[in-house]
């Protein structure tokens, strides 16, 4: 088996998106960043062009087919969940997305991958504009005050989450000797959060505030 000059330049293509991608995940702090991506992009370049030159005769698409297995194992890896939140997402659908990029560049589909690529890379950076602005607009928050307790002490942050035109969920609420705990998951605009946080941590009967 001999690697003709179509490979070589399939070799060289892949490493190029793959760092035009890269360098937005490197930029931004993800765990799979610059070289990671360029290497999973050289990778599934390499073995599709493996697989149409070792399975030739029968079936070619028995090695790329492995491809997505294997990305998906690399993917579950950068996929955290903490806090009632999960991140990594983004980062873990950039590899899968990559690992296709390889795959469509070693099958010798250079204007598809290339294409594709610059829907890719409008959505990673062009899209992240618009999500700050819709994150401006609407942004859900876990609220938890503790506070000194006295006759419907709770009620009244309740209170001022609908004067800030906060839509606030009660969540578990404790009480410990003379101290009460509420928590709320509150969803509202980033401006109206700041607000009422700005005014919570001026209240001086606030023992405990998480935001």
């Amino acid at each position: 088996m001999e690697l003709s000059h179509v490979d070589f330049i399939k070799l060289l293509v892949s490493p190029a998106i793959g760092s035009a991608i890269g360098i937005e995940r490197e930029y931004r702090g993800k765990s799979a960043g610059f070289r990671t991506i360029i290497l999973i992009s050289i990778g599934s370049t390499l073995f599709t062009i493996f697989s149409l030159k070792i399975g030739e005769l029968t079936s070619p698409e028995r090695i790329a087919s492995n491809i997505v297995v294997g990305i998906g194992f690399l993917g579950a890896g950068v996929i955290f969940k903490g806090d009632d939140r999960v991140t990594g997402l983004t980062t873990a659908t950039t590899i899968w997305v990559a690992a296709a990029l390889g795959m469509g560049i070693g099958g010798g589909y250079y204007m598809i991958c290339v294409i594709a690529a610059m829907f890719v890379l409008s959505v990673l950076y062009g899209f992240m504009i618009m999500e700050r602005y819709i994150d401006a607009l609407s942004q859900t928050r876990k609220y938890k005050i503790v506070c000194q307790y006295e006759h419907e002490t709770l009620f009244y942050y309740e209170e001022l989450f609908k004067k800030f035109k906060l839509q606030a969920w009660t969540g578990q609420q404790s009480k410990r000797g003379n101290d009460i705990t509420g928590n709320w998951i509150v969803h509202g605009t980033a401006k109206n959060h700041q607000k009422m946080i700005s005014l919570l941590l001026k209240d001086e009967k606030i023992k405990e505030f998480d935001f």
